[in-house]
């Protein structure tokens, strides 16, 4: 099982890189876990969203989901291409079919803002590609506790703490094991979704603990999870700053209280679960 990053940002892009979004991958499934702005192009990098097998988002603020609609709107394109008025283009792979959509699990309730936000910005005159949300995905609303399988992964949504409803999300598959927080401040329930796991993804935004009701993680809380949970290796993201000093505190915070090793995330960063960086 692999890790790569897309982007590790809190909040909006910024030093040219993208918010939240990480793929894991196996020999023969891809899972996207979250999908902030810049996400989308990130993943063009590297693959087409056509090759992916399920998208998974944590919660519905916009630093994890914002890149739905125009990932939507790629799957559709192939869809919509007029040839006769691009002579000279090269043909492209056929697209998705449109009975086998991506599936995209979200927290309950999240269908309604998501067509909404597909809504705000119609093409009226190429219709299929205002359909990301009814055409493109196959839109799977999940509650904390749910368990569903995408390809050869298990997959179980943990309920954690933030100011809206996040569930972190715990993968499982022959390959090994990898759990990510999304956001989340200090609760029990993250060492359940950790428990033993080869990789914790775990955000760490903050430089101390958060005592509010906004819910975020510093490093050495991330720390304290990975010991407590007794996780094969920790990678810290979600940072605001790509300042290299202020992230190899981070780093330091975290190794402090977890003597398992502790990576960075960075922009096409990659990790096997089992094995350290790529």
């Amino acid at each position: 099982m692999q890790l790569t990053v897309l982007g590790c940002r809190s909040g909006m892009p910024s030093d040219g890189q993208c918010s939240s979004s990480y793929l894991v991958s196996t020999a023969s499934t891809r899972i996207l876990l979250d999908c902030g702005p810049g996400a989308a192009a990130a993943l063009s990098a590297i693959g087409h969203p056509s090759q992916l097998d399920g998208v998974v988002v944590s919660h519905l603020h916009l630093d994890h989901c914002y890149d739905l609609l125009p990932l939507g709107k790629t799957l559709l394109s192939g869809w919509a291409r007029y040839p006769m008025r691009f002579p000279t283009l090269p043909e492209s792979a056929a697209p998705r079919p449109l009975e086998d959509p991506v599936p995209l699990y979200v927290p309950r309730g999240s269908r309604a803002t998501l067509e909404t936000l597909a809504g705000l910005f119609p093409v009226a005159t190429i219709p299929i590609l205002d359909k990301a949300f009814s055409l493109a995905f196959d839109i799977r609303e999940y509650e904390p506790g749910d368990v569903f399988s995408v390809g050869d992964c298990e997959i179980t949504m943990h309920g954690l703490r933030h100011a809206v409803p996040n569930c972190g999300t715990r993968l499982e598959s022959p390959e090994g094991s990898l759990a990510y927080t999304g956001d989340t401040g200090i609760t029990d329930a993250l060492v359940g979704l950790a428990r033993d796991v080869d990789l914790l993804l775990a955000e760490a935004t903050l430089e101390l603990t958060d005592d509010s009701d906004h819910g975020h993680l510093c490093a050495r809380d991330a720390g304290d999870v990975a010991k407590t949970a007794g996780v094969g290796r920790l990678v810290l993201t979600h940072f605001i700053t790509d300042h290299a000093g202020w992230l190899a505190a981070r780093r330091e915070d975290a190794a402090n209280v977890f003597d398992g090793p502790v990576h960075l995330a960075r922009p096409a960063g990659r990790f096997d679960a089992r094995g350290g960086p790529c």
